[in-house]
């Protein structure tokens, strides 16, 4: 399969991906607990224009609505048996909705966490969360992705398991992890230790680009990419899709703290920072992309910015993320060429 983001890697200084599913499926009326991949079935023409708000506002690359696509997340809503048609119709109305637009823009197959825990710590197989993940992406494959987009994973056993199932099925990936407000995953893994991941599960398997998604705010994320930049290599394509702002319930609803200015803000420290595939999650907008497609185009490159700087532009970071920077994070020495699957 052509690798369509590597190509344009080779020609762009940074690729603007795109903002949050869920918050704009809401607006669209999506009730909460609803399953959004059902839409790919029932609501065509939604997901459509969910889609199209974010390659007109600028995006360059755009996830699929199907974060919670693999069969263990499906059978919470009576879909398991659906997994192939859901997700190749995700891929097929975001291709449609990139050829209309006329823009060239990478169509990412969105691949979310299944939500059980991996062996040892749960009763997930290696072997089985590879077969989920591996049906999943058959699908986005056959309705015309053009790579898997993992994300949000908090386990290096989970994520080990999404990259083989990409390997598998022969798609290129992206991979990212959700880093929370003590600047480590839900399960311990640190933005260093995730370096040591990519760099120690050989080249059949090793994501194109690598990251965070999520979690809390900019600043935390931007501060953890900091704190691996010893772990970080010249050939390491970086990746931040970070909340807009911090989430608050207001008026019956959550709203986020992020304004237009500071998602473009963000989005400018992000470059400067090194970071090559800049992008928003929970809470960003089509109106935050456009922001931060307007940000990228017309501010200069400045120099790489500290983490003062960062602190000072985009607010404080939450819980203990600062102590990635004391040394904490480091990760075991690499081993080229070898997958490893113990915690860290």
């Amino acid at each position: 399969m052509s690798d369509k983001l590597a190509q344009m890697l080779k020609t762009r200084d940074w690729i603007l991906a795109d903002g949050a599913t869920g918050t704009n499926l809401f607006a669209l009326g999506l009730e909460h607990g609803d399953a959004p991949e059902r839409w790919n079935l029932e609501e065509t023409d939604k997901v459509k224009a969910h889609y199209r708000s974010f390659i007109d506002a600028g995006s360059d690359l755009v996830l699929t609505n199907t974060f919670g696509g693999t069969a263990n997340r499906l059978k919470l809503h009576d879909m398991q048996d659906k997994v192939h048609e859901i997700n190749a119709a995700a891929a097929r109305l975001l291709a449609e909705a990139i050829a209309e637009s006329g823009r060239d823009v990478i169509c990412a197959g969105d691949v979310g966490p299944t939500g059980d825990l991996f062996a040892p710590v749960g009763p997930l197989t290696h072997a089985d969360g590879v077969a989920a993940f591996t049906a999943q992406m058959q699908g986005l494959k056959d309705g015309g992705a053009d790579l898997v987009w993992i994300e949000t994973m908090s386990s290096e056993e989970e994520y080990n398991a999404a990259l083989e199932a990409a390997a598998a099925v022969g798609m290129p990936c992206v991979g990212t992890m959700s880093f929370d407000t003590n600047g480590r995953t839900m399960m311990g893994v640190t933005p260093t230790r995730l370096a040591g991941i990519v760099h120690a599960c050989g080249h059949d398997h090793a994501p194109i680009a690598w990251g965070g998604n999520c979690g809390t705010g900019a600043s935390d994320l931007l501060v953890g990419v900091i704190s691996a930049a010893d772990a970080i290599t010249e050939h390491d394509v970086i990746v931040t899709k970070a909340n807009c702002g911090i989430p608050e319930y207001h008026e019956g609803a959550i709203r986020y703290t992020g304004t237009t200015e500071l998602m473009a803000d963000y989005a400018c420290i992000a470059r400067d920072l090194g970071v090559k595939i800049i992008g928003g999650c929970c809470g960003t907008t089509p109106n935050h992309i456009a922001a931060m497609r307007e940000a990228l185009e017309s501010t200069p490159r400045g120099p790489k910015p500290g983490v003062d700087e960062i602190l000072a532009r985009l607010g404080p970071v939450t819980g203990t993320t600062m102590e990635l920077l004391s040394g904490a994070s480091a990760a075991p020495a690499r081993r080229p060429g070898r997958r490893r699957r113990g915690a860290a």
